[in-house]
């Protein structure tokens, strides 16, 4: 009955997500038969998946709804654990994460030591994109080493806190979706036995590679997919590093030349089964002039590669105020709509001092469907607290431009927002 009703829950949740794009998009791709047995009821996903699934849908891990999810997600473990062999499965999956603790621990230390030697302000940068995907491993694998800790505290077992000498373990999916490198040598281990990598789907959030790994194959460093990435998930709450400075204007037929190179260079990568790399490279689209990001869509439209658009969009919805209003504007003004409304909406679950500079970086530059489209998506699945909180950031400009979008979804949801307006001191502003 507990995994029943957090199984439903979870549905809830997915089907307000597009199936194509953000974090759901990357599993589902990854293992769907796992992910499909975790809907099922006959696996529980780790927390933090569950968390990055309420990013996709634009809600607070703080909210209500997620505070519900939370407690059924606790029962609903606890009655999967007390299956028979719950506790040694939760003591090997604990082993594998603790692995991946103290080699994120390792390599954050590497590269820090890295990025203070370089003199390079390029290098540098890349150093510290590095930096911050390995630090959203290690809070990753961390969580989870506590969660699975805690299930075995619940159950009375105990289970050995760390690895065995020499022993292989299995990374985590990054920050920004799958890398290479996936099986690691312990700390201090020279070349090691590489196991094969658990199957089935309570492993369903491991990296792929290695499954079919042979008996005594040196273990090779890992790598991080090439270019580095903007770190995104629900650990880093929508932060990513500034935008560079933009040229003036760009050309149409570089856009589509560059659109062109890029999309030959996401089919390679992808025909390879550099999923990591592939990813990375969305992210850097990204970083370069936003007029270009049109031309990128027809293209990987044009190509069969929707879905990569889909989870670009995701990405940007994490990128600094300014630069959101930027690619919202851009997309606006080439006639795709949708598009430009989808990354509003998935932007909304952001710090509502964020929210508040897009929507003024917008009005800004006479983006003024947009940022009304970005303030209805926000009191449509935001608090009212909350949305007397981002109008306290501007009261004479967002109260009546967060009332009007209030009104826009429901009476309700209108008078909701004013009593929180009045609790905030804010009505007559």
């Amino acid at each position: 009955m507990e995994i029943a009703a957090f199984r439903h829950w979870l549905t809830d949740l997915v089907s307000r997500v597009r199936p194509e794009g953000g974090w759901y998009g990357v599993f589902a791709a990854r293992d769907p038969e796992g992910l499909r047995a975790c809907f099922d009821g006959a696996e529980i996903l780790p927390w933090d998946i569950v968390e990055s699934f309420l990013q996709d849908a634009g809600e607070t891990t703080g909210g209500p709804f997620a505070a519900r999810g939370r407690r059924l997600y606790a029962s609903a473990a606890g009655a999967h654990d007390r299956r028979p062999g719950g506790a040694e499965a939760l003591a090997e999956r604990r082993d594998l994460m603790e692995r991946e603790r103290r080699y994120a621990e390792s390599r954050t230390r590497d590269l820090g030591e890295r990025l203070r030697a370089t003199p390079d302000p390029g290098e540098a940068a890349r150093l510290e994109r590095d930096l911050a995907w390995i630090r959203d491993d290690h809070a990753r694998a961390t969580a989870r080493v506590r969660e699975l800790t805690g299930r075995l505290a619940r159950l009375g077992a105990d289970a050995p806190g760390g690895p065995a000498p020499g022993a292989v373990a299995v990374a985590a999916v990054p920050a920004n979706g799958p890398s290479k490198g996936a099986e690691r040598a312990g700390e201090g281990a020279g070349p090691a036995k590489v196991r094969r990598r658990p199957r089935g789907a309570r492993y369903a959030w491991l990296d792929e590679e290695g499954a079919e790994a042979v008996e005594e194959a040196p273990v090779p460093p890992p790598a991080l997919p090439a270019g580095g990435a903007a770190p995104r998930g629900a650990r880093f709450g929508g932060a990513a590093p500034a935008a560079p400075a933009e040229s003036p204007a760009e050309d149409p037929a570089e856009a589509v030349r560059a659109a062109a190179n890029a999309v030959y260079a996401l089919r390679r990568l992808r025909a390879q089964g550099r999923s990591g790399e592939a990813h990375a490279l969305l992210c850097e689209a990204l970083a370069g002039p936003p007029a270009r990001l049109p031309a990128l869509a027809a293209e990987l439209h044009r190509a069969g590669l929707g879905a990569d658009w889909s989870t670009l969009l995701w990405e940007a919805a994490s990128l600094p105020p300014g630069r959101l209003a930027a690619v919202a504007g851009v997309l606006a003004d080439a006639g795709r709509a949708a598009d430009c409304e989808q990354l509003l909406r998935q932007g909304v679950a952001r710090p509502v001092e964020e929210l508040a500079g897009a929507c003024a970086a917008l009005r800004a530059e006479d983006h003024h469907r947009e940022a009304h489209a970005l303030l209805t998506a926000f009191v449509r699945v935001r608090a009212p607290e909350d949305a007397a909180r981002l109008a306290g950031a501007d009261p004479h400009g967002l109260v009546p431009q967060l009332l009007a979008a209030a009104r826009a979804v429901s009476a309700s949801r209108e008078r909701d927002l004013l009593h929180a307006l009045r609790v905030a001191g804010l009505a007559g502003a």
